[in-house]
């Protein structure tokens, strides 16, 4: 799945392009998405501009206005989409379900083969909206450190892998970053939240930030279908420390990576490195 940095490489990569932008229509070859695109949003779109593209989590906002503010499309590439800027003519692939058509003869192409990702127009204040009022702080803003993780884990027994995958903790730490950070930090994912020291949150938050500024800057994790605005993929995964290592040796100390399910979600540590 697309987490926050592969989400942030592909704003960054579409933003030069549709910027400023004027919609020329919108092009629906399959509504049936996690939540069935409303038929009347090509309607609604046509011949708005495209005036930002903000990232809230894992999610892409688009403001878009007229004259005057006209609503934000909220995108979201679920498990396996992805946003290319395309020109107009480029023949659509079997899951190319969306094109966003722009004036300058481009288009941004919605593919997503499993098709969880979503569509979602509002004409309100996006952060109020359902999908996104209830969020955490952004990891790599000042308003999450150590802290503030210690503060959300106070009296909790839940495991610190866990707390940190929870969007109203913290949002976009998913899996991979989660299982890297905790690496980095020394901390084992199996650990209560609540008896972490002081010291230990402090680390938690600094790795947690470092892993995401650096896969950002590596333009994603491959991982499966994932590939960035470009069609390239991510190029982090070769710097991964423990996520899909197993039992192959430490990069630090050489004992085995080990591997466990944890919430159903396949997690990897060192247990050496980590305490």
């Amino acid at each position: 799945m697309p987490e926050l940095p592969e989400v942030e490489t592909t704003r960054r990569g579409i933003e030069p392009a549709v910027v400023g932008q004027r919609i020329e229509r919108l092009i629906v070859r399959e509504p049936r998405l996690r939540w069935r695109v409303p038929a009347n949003l090509p309607r609604l779109l046509e011949g708005l501009r495209i005036e930002a593209i903000e990232r809230r989590a894992k999610y892409l906002l688009l403001s878009l206005a007229k004259d005057v503010p006209a609503g934000t499309l909220i995108v979201h590439l679920g498990m396996s989409g992805s946003l290319r800027v395309l020109p107009e003519a480029t023949p659509a692939l079997t899951h190319d379900h969306i094109d966003v058509v722009l004036a300058s003869g481009m288009c941004l192409r919605f593919n997503d083969p499993r098709r969880f990702g979503s569509f979602v127009w509002t004409s309100e204040d996006p952060q109020q909206h359902p999908l996104l009022r209830d969020l955490g702080p952004e990891p790599l803003s000042d308003e999450f450190d150590g802290a503030a993780l210690a503060r959300a884990a106070k009296g909790r027994r839940v495991a610190i892998k866990q707390l940190l995958m929870n969007s109203q903790i913290v949002v976009g730490v998913g899996n991979i970053y989660a299982s890297e950070a905790l690496f980095r930090a020394g901390i084992r994912p199996r650990r209560a939240a609540g008896r972490l020291k002081p010291q230990e949150f402090a680390a938690l938050a600094k790795s947690v930030k470092q892993v995401l500024r650096e896969a950002i800057r590596s333009g994603g994790t491959t991982l499966r279908d994932y590939v960035n605005a470009d069609g390239m993929p991510g190029y982090f995964r070769q710097k991964l420390f423990v996520y899909e290592r197993s039992e192959e040796p430490c990069r630090v100390c050489k004992t085995p990576i080990k591997h466990f399910v944890q919430g159903q979600r396949s997690t990897y540590f060192c247990p050496t490195c980590q305490k």
